[in-house]
């Protein structure tokens, strides 16, 4: 089974907004957060630093978003923020713009009744490992319910350290609408902590780690749990926000491709230069010292001798245009 959450993240639909640095649950070994984010009370929307709300909206625009993922850090331990930016996009995008959110606390009935009327839909529960197998006639349980009675629909996201059957069971009394497994992943984060619990990087992997498939054997027939892997998360749903993104920001030159990105050739020409070549003006943009114009254009210009020099940028339509890549020609 996959939520509606997942499903706008799988089509890169889902803004991520990360509200929060600081989790009370200081010895996850596995948290994945980087120095740029851990332990920090910066908010970003995608990879935007968000200064005000106008950052955000724009941002969700950006990305022509279906929905906003809340995260951190830990959202709850900021909740007047999080319910802040709940309720803005509700506001600006309407009940239809589908939001959910990650939480590694239970919080109580007054946090799930404040954050269902700031209109959040999904929350996603993930309990500190060392309660796995442990979780009936606790808290954990009951947040289920509670959050359920308040209007939302709860959930468990965890990682695929191992295969835990009382995940299963709380789906099939009808405590959790589904269970979400993360394949286990090593990052730039956690890498050293995670090593020293002695795992490993799957072979001809970036971060997957080796032996977190075999929580399907397990749990992978239930109907209610979907195992997303580390190869879906990049190759899909990071490349599918780029490209909704870039199909939104393109200029009418700009060549958008199968990874999101965008390219664009550069020449250190004038406008008047190009006026004189005959170049229609929805082909090319001035910038301070240079112009920006279609690439397979520029290619042509510098075989015929129009011009002498300039470049292929290949770049992410984010907002701070991150390049991959340029291509001298000459």
């Amino acid at each position: 089974m996959i939520s509606k959450g997942c499903e706008q993240c799988a089509e890169g639909g889902k803004m991520v907004m990360f509200v929060y640095g600081y989790c009370d649950q200081r010895d996850c070994f596995y948290c994945p957060l980087g120095e740029n984010r851990k332990n920090v009370t910066d908010i970003y929307a995608n990879e935007r630093k968000v200064e005000s709300d106008e950052d955000v909206i724009a941002e969700a625009k950006r990305m022509d978003a279906l929905g906003t993922s809340i995260t951190g850090g830990e959202p709850q331990e900021v909740l007047d923020r999080t319910c802040h930016y709940l309720s803005l996009l509700k506001d600006e995008f309407g009940e239809d713009h589908h939001t959910h959110l990650y939480t590694g606390i239970t919080g109580g009935r007054e946090n799930m009744r404040r954050l269902a009327e700031a209109g959040l839909d999904e929350i996603r529960f993930h309990p500190p490992l060392e309660q796995w197998g442990d979780l009936h006639g606790t808290e954990w349980e009951d947040i289920l319910y509670i959050a359920r009675e308040e209007g939302l629909t709860p959930a468990f996201e965890i990682p695929g350290i191992r295969a835990e059957e009382e995940f299963l069971e709380f789906l099939d009394e009808g405590a959790a609408d589904y269970c979400n497994i993360n394949e286990f992943e090593m990052s730039q984060g956690n890498f050293r902590r995670m090593q020293e619990e002695g795992f490993e990087r799957k072979e001809g992997h970036m971060s997957a780690v080796e032996g977190s498939h075999e929580i399907l054997d397990v749990m992978g027939d239930h109907e209610k749990v979907y195992f997303c892997t580390s190869v879906f998360k990049d190759a899909a749903q990071h490349r599918n926000r780029m490209k909704r993104m870039a199909q939104n920001v393109r200029r009418p030159f700009d060549e958008v491709t199968e990874d999101g990105t965008i390219v664009y050739g550069k020449a250190w020409v004038s406008a008047e230069r190009l006026d004189e070549l005959g170049v229609p003006a929805d082909y090319y943009a001035v910038k301070s010292s240079h112009v920006e114009l279609a690439w397979w254009l520029l290619e042509e210009m510098l075989e015929e001798g129009d011009i002498e020099e300039g470049e292929i940028v290949e770049q992410y339509p984010t907002v701070d245009g991150t390049v991959v890549e340029r291509t001298p020609l000459a």
